[in-house]
C-alpha cells in the first residue's frame, strides 16, 4: 500500500493512501492537488474520510464527493475497529479517541495516519479530557512495530522539538531527529518518536527521572503520563 502527503492551509495535512488503482482521500483540504495525483496515477478515490471531524480536517470532503463519487466514511460512526478493502489489501481503521470522542488511525503495516492523535514530535490536546482513553489510545499506537511510518496531521515539527528539548535538554536525539525533518515530506518512525517526542516517552529513564526530580507521580506508566501531559 502507498501513500501520498499534500499539505494545505499553513500547516495541515493530507492524504492519499492507495493500492493498485483504488485509493482513500484522508483529512484531503487540498483538494486539486489529490484530484491531480490520483487522475495521473489512474486511482479511484473509493472512500473519503478524516482522521477527526474538526472542521480544519474536513473542508475537502463535499467536494471530493461530489467530483469523484465516492462512499463516504464518517469518522463519527466508528467506535471499534474496522477494515476498509483497497484493491485486494485492507486498510485498518483504529478508533483511538483523545483528542476528540470521534479520533481514528488508519494503519497498514508500513505506515500510520494518526492525524491529531500522534504528531510527528508531539502528541495532540486531549480536548475530551479523558487522560485514560488518550493514554489507551497512544499505548495501543506506540505498540506496534518501530519501524512503522507515522503521517500526522499538521506540521509541528520544528516547534516541537524546541519544547522536547526545553524539557530533555540532554537528550541527543532531538538533535538526530531534527536532522531527519524534510519540510516537504512530513514523516517519521515509531522508533524515531520513542527516542524524541516527550510526551511518549513516559516509560524512558530519562524522562522518569526528570519527573522524580520534580517530585511528580511516576509509580505507573499511566501517572507518568499524566504527568508529562499536566506540567510540559
Amino acid at each position: 500500500m502507498f501513500i501520498r502527503q499534500v499539505k494545505y492551509s499553513k500547516d495541515n495535512l493530507g492524504y492519499l493512501v492507495y493500492s493498485g488503482s483504488e485509493g482513500i482521500a484522508i483529512d484531503a483540504g487540498g483538494v486539486e492537488d489529490i484530484l491531480f495525483f490520483a487522475e495521473k496515477n489512474h486511482i479511484r478515490i473509493k472512500y473519503v474520510s478524516n482522521t477527526h471531524s474538526h472542521h480544519d480536517h474536513t473542508p475537502g470532503n463535499p467536494e471530493l464527493l461530489r467530483r469523484t463519487g465516492a462512499q463516504f466514511v464518517d469518522c463519527r460512526q466508528i467506535r471499534s475497529d474496522q477494515v476498509l478493502k483497497l484493491d485486494r489489501e485492507d486498510l485498518e481503521i483504529i478508533h483511538t479517541p483523545g483528542h476528540t470522542e470521534d479520533s481514528v488511525t488508519f494503519r497498514t503495516p508500513e505506515f500510520m495516519v494518526t492525524g491529531d492523535t500522534l504528531f510527528n514530535g508531539t502528541v495532540g490536546n486531549c480536548f475530551t479530557g479523558d487522560l485514560k482513553a488518550f493514554f489507551s489510545s497512544l499505548t495501543r499506537l506506540i505498540a506496534f512495530p518501530g519501524h512503522t511510518k507515522i503521517y500526522g496531521g499538521h506540521d509541528y515539527v520544528a516547534e516541537s522539538m524546541d519544547i522536547a528539548k526545553a524539557i530533555e535538554e540532554d537528550n541527543p536525539d532531538i538533535g538526530a531527529y531534527l536532522e531527519k525533518y524534510d519540510p516537504l515530506l512530513i514523516v517519521s518512525t515509531l522508533d524515531d518518536e520513542l527516542r524524541a517526542n516527550p510526551y511518549i516517552r513516559f516509560n524512558a529513564l530519562g524522562m522518569i527521572n526528570i519527573l522524580k526530580k520534580r517530585r511528580l507521580p511516576v509509580n505507573t506508566e499511566f501517572e507518568r503520563f499524566k504527568s508529562i501531559m499536566e506540567n510540559f
